[in-house]
């Protein structure tokens, strides 16, 4: 057998850290000894473990080290963190350090150096006295990679002690209607950000449009309540489709009945726009004077809309390049507080595997695979709500506008 001893620290108990630490020792075929437990009696007071794990060798061990070390376990012994050069540009090396998106530090030179740019499935580069979080698509040749786990501290989320919709929620995913208590918990989440100067980012699906909601979203970002919106090509293209021709999908908004020959009407709309150059020239042309794309425009609000292989046109705004499109993503997610997912897996996905897990993220859809997905791929600090946006959406406006 091969034992290492390691620690926990914090709100072990209440955010259900070292249950999963327990929990991921034992389906690995581990075993474990609690020697000091120093349990928080108040709820300012953090809990202090120190435990012992059991391998069938240094191999096991070590698979079952590199899991629980997700969950903020650590090793008592206090030593700098291992490097070793990329071998060539994005190419790492053996026994590379693979982040999670929760918070990080690195013991470099002596210190604990928190890892800047933190987000999931990237690696730790070390320059000069700070450490950042690279994609592999950002490794060069020579970078001073992190390898292994000695001199790394993971410190995971801990679950909000303060009255607010993910205390209520309880589970993460909901399946409850949209109710008054609901909708008023994440109205009032919403209005704190922004009252405490935070920073709010909008992921949005087409669904938003094809349901008749632009005009909520618009009221949304012209009151200032949104600070940048993540999508596709789609939601640019029904957006002024909307604008120009009161369709979205060629389905009449005002009627709910399809218009003849309206399944044209998105490709007039990427026409017109490419005509005019752009969003902005076209609105200036005066071909679009409301929706999402107008008020954005108008309000100097960032909007990401990164491509796929289906698209049409796309819209000149379309960043068809992906690699590009997780930059303009990455420098627009900074500094953001809380993040509002809705009715879009592809890009609710995409959005939350370059978000810190510090980053208050809801999630609207209803398809409950969606939140159940997104979590599964790391995203555990989502909530999610699983409902029609078509009825959310109006209702929750309308409570963040008049309370």
């Amino acid at each position: 057998m091969s034992i290492r001893e390691i620690e926990l620290e914090g709100h072990i108990i209440d955010s259900m850290t070292l249950p999963k630490v327990f929990d991921s020792i034992i389906d690995m075929g581990g075993d474990f000894e609690v020697l000091e437990f120093d349990i928080g009696k108040h709820k300012t007071d953090k809990s202090f473990t120190r435990i012992q794990i059991e391998g069938r060798d240094e191999d096991h061990l070590d698979s079952i080290m590199s899991e629980i070390h997700r969950h903020g376990a650590t090793l008592p012994e206090i030593m700098d963190v291992e490097w070793e050069e990329a071998p060539s540009d994005v190419s790492l090396p053996d026994n590379f350090y693979s982040t999670t998106n929760h918070q990080t530090y690195v013991r470099h030179g002596g210190r604990w150096v928190e890892v800047k740019d933190i987000e999931m499935d990237c690696v730790v580069v070390l320059k000069g006295d700070e450490a950042f979080c690279k994609p592999i698509s950002h490794v060069r040749e020579g970078d001073r990679v992190v390898v292994g786990e000695k001199g790394i501290r993971v410190t995971p989320p801990e679950r909000p002690r303060e009255k607010s919709v993910f205390e209520f929620m309880g589970s993460h995913v909901s399946s409850e209607k949209p109710s008054d208590t609901l909708i008023e918990q994440v109205s009032k989440e919403i209005r704190d950000t922004k009252k405490d100067g935070g920073k709010i980012g909008f992921v949005l699906g087409p669904a938003v449009l094809h349901t008749g909601c632009s005009e909520e979203i618009s009221t949304l970002i012209r009151e200032g309540y949104v600070d940048v919106i993540f999508g596709g090509n789609a939601i640019g293209v029904h957006d002024v489709e909307r604008a120009m021709y009161g369709t979205s999908l060629g389905v009449d908004l005002c009627e709910g009945q399809p218009r003849p020959d309206g399944h044209k009407n998105h490709l007039y709309a990427i026409s017109e726009v490419v005509k005019s150059g752009s969003i902005r020239q076209a609105i200036e042309d005066g071909k679009i004077q409301s929706g999402i794309m107008y008020e954005c425009e108008m309000n100097d609000v960032p909007y990401i809309l990164a491509g796929s292989i289906r698209d049409d046109g796309p819209l000149p705004e379309v960043i068809t390049d992906t690699i590009k499109a997780q930059e303009a993503m990455r420098e627009n997610i900074k500094d953001l507080d809380l993040v509002i997912m809705m009715a879009t897996m592809l890009h609710s996905i995409a959005t939350g595997n370059i978000l810190p897990s510090h980053v208050k993220t809801i999630c609207i859809d209803i398809n409950p695979a969606t939140v159940t997905k997104l979590m599964d791929r790391g995203t555990a600090q989502a909530m999610g709500i699983v409902t029609d946006v078509g009825t959310f959406i109006p209702r929750l406006t309308n409570n963040i506008l008049n309370k």
